[in-house]
């Protein structure tokens, strides 16, 4: 069973503070985890954009050749 509950910041830092000493070490490295999962998926993203992609002319090379190992695959 799945509930959504809607409240404010203020009052999910005050639930936050009545956390006893273990909730509280549990709660912050949950979020931790999900920070530092959110930095790596992100961290993937900007290199996935920033690598080196092909240019018209090579992936034209490159589905020519393709198109030359399947005919003669087929022979």
């Amino acid at each position: 069973m799945k509930v959504q509950v809607d409240i404010e910041f203020d009052q999910l830092i005050q639930l936050a503070k009545q956390l006893t000493p273990k909730q509280w070490i549990k709660l912050k490295t949950e979020v931790e985890k999900e920070q530092q999962s959110n930095e790596a998926a992100s961290d993937m993203e900007a290199f996935l954009l920033d690598a080196p992609t092909f240019s018209t002319k090579q992936f034209n090379a490159i589905a020519k050749t393709r198109k030359a190992i399947s005919q003669w695959r087929t022979k």
